[in-house]
């Protein structure tokens, strides 16, 4: 039984991640075939330094992943602590179904919703252009929230509420109180926050592609290139953020650790 449990997760793991070797693997291929491997080289990484279109959108990816990430995890922090604070099991079980609707709900009724939402009020306001960069940020903050706030939550249940009271008792002002004692006892969860918020936003397609007007993300850009030819310098700029990604995972999970041992220790 073990052994087919075994062969069963190595097969998992090979079905999720043999595409992505393959993909490092012919980053560093010399030629441009995308299945004869000519030799080892740098090329493609050289040619993506240049290659104008895909740069400006990778940077229009980092400066929506980046903003929307840091705007949701404070807002979704201030919303996981209002709604700890609600006493009321209805009310509170009602706001919760609310949080959990833009994760439930298909991608594509939310993008078009939004779309639908944007333009209304661009042609209530008179604008040229109801689409672009602030509304894939606006987009992009509203399905990151969730996860920010489910994140959030559970850290929040397992800090004692006493902690909060005493540092007042002590002298501390309620705000001062926030950032002195609930601040670092939930900071592990507003941190997983922040990283879900990121990677979400980084490689999401269905919602910037009805929201984003002319500011064109990565995800975006490279789904137009699969209606011509996908260069492999879009291997290269992929293997680069997926290490990126990777890189943020891990210290996460350092971070995860260390707050698990700190607990613990206490």
């Amino acid at each position: 039984m073990k052994t087919l449990s075994r062969l069963y997760m190595a097969l998992i793991i090979l079905f999720l991640y043999a595409p992505i070797a393959v993909m490092i693997v012919f980053s560093f291929n010399s030629g441009s075939s995308v299945w004869v491997y000519e030799g080892f080289s740098f090329d493609w990484y050289a040619e993506l330094i240049f290659n104008s279109e895909m740069l400006d959108a990778f940077k229009h990816t980092l400066i929506v992943a980046v903003l929307s990430a840091v705007i949701s995890t404070v807002l979704g922090t201030a919303a996981a602590v209002g709604i700890s604070t609600i006493k009321n099991k209805l009310a509170k079980s009602a706001i919760m179904s609310v949080t959990n609707i833009p994760m439930m709900n298909a991608d594509i009724v939310t993008g078009v919703s939004l779309m639908l939402l944007f333009i209304f009020f661009g042609k209530m306001f008179g604008l040229a252009e109801s689409l672009g960069f602030f509304t894939v940020l606006i987009a992009h903050i509203t399905f990151n929230l969730p996860y920010v706030i489910l994140s959030v939550l559970p850290k929040l249940k397992q800090t004692d509420p006493a902690l909060l009271q005493a540092a007042m008792d002590l002298g501390c002002t309620p705000v001062k109180a926030f950032f002195k004692v609930m601040l670092p006892s939930i900071s592990s969860g507003i941190f997983t926050g922040f990283i879900m918020a990121f990677t979400l936003s980084l490689d999401d397609f269905v919602i910037s592609y009805f929201t984003c007007g002319h500011y064109q993300t990565l995800p975006i850009v490279i789904y137009n290139m699969t209606k011509r030819t996908v260069t492999p310098d879009t291997y290269a700029l992929s293997t680069l953020i997926f290490i990126s990604v990777f890189a943020l995972l891990l210290l996460y999970n350092i971070t995860l650790s260390r707050s698990e041992k700190k607990r613990g220790a206490q």
